[in-house]
């Protein structure tokens, strides 16, 4: 139900491209289109309101994984303790099995939003599974393989999270793959 209603909400109202005609903004249409067509973990960097959650969702559209599903994940909820629950999955028998946010975007893209607000606990958890591509559901032994791009989003600067060991720097390096910087719209004038 929840990925049917993303869906709907997808359909029904979001807008299907970036509004503007600046050089700025046809640069980065044209960056975010090369982009979306490489399998690449991408992080979109811009101050709150510049468009990175619609970037996100132009590049999976744009990409071979557009007929997949688009899940999003709001970092500053992911609470430490529950983090694998609700990344991973939890698997406690038959009727008590609940899948992830991995696995629902299997097939798809995974899109953390705000990458920065992320628990340091929980940033561990997340590189585990890039590295590895796999993970057990939480009270389960067998692995579960997904095939998700992860893309994520900061308003923050990363290297300054990480000099304050507030964010790790092997989790970055893996997110930041192709980074993309939004610009404001107060550099886009003619927008």
């Amino acid at each position: 139900l929840r990925r049917e209603n993303q869906e709907l909400r997808r359909l029904s109202g979001t807008p299907d491209d970036l509004i503007g005609d600046s050089h700025v903004l046809s640069n980065l249409r044209a960056t975010m289109r090369r982009v979306a067509q490489t399998g690449s973990r991408i992080l979109i960097e811009g101050p709150p309101g510049s468009g990175k959650e619609l970037a996100a969702r132009l590049i999976h559209n744009w990409s071979d994984r557009s007929g997949g599903p688009f899940i999003t994940v709001s970092s500053a909820r992911l609470h430490p303790d529950r983090v694998e629950e609700a990344l991973f999955g939890v698997e406690g028998g038959d009727a008590a099995t609940r899948v992830g946010m991995f696995e629902q975007a299997h097939g798809g893209t995974l899109f953390f939003d705000e990458v920065a607000d992320m628990p340091l606990e929980a940033q561990g958890k997340i590189l585990r599974v890039l590295t590895e591509q796999s993970f057990p559901r939480l009270g389960g032994n067998q692995p579960v393989r997904v095939d998700v791009r992860v893309l994520s989003s900061t308003s923050r600067d990363l290297k300054h999270e990480i000099e304050k060991k507030r964010f790790r720097e092997d989790l970055f390096y893996r997110l930041a793959v192709v980074p993309i910087g939004m610009a404001p719209l107060e550099t886009r004038r003619e927008d």
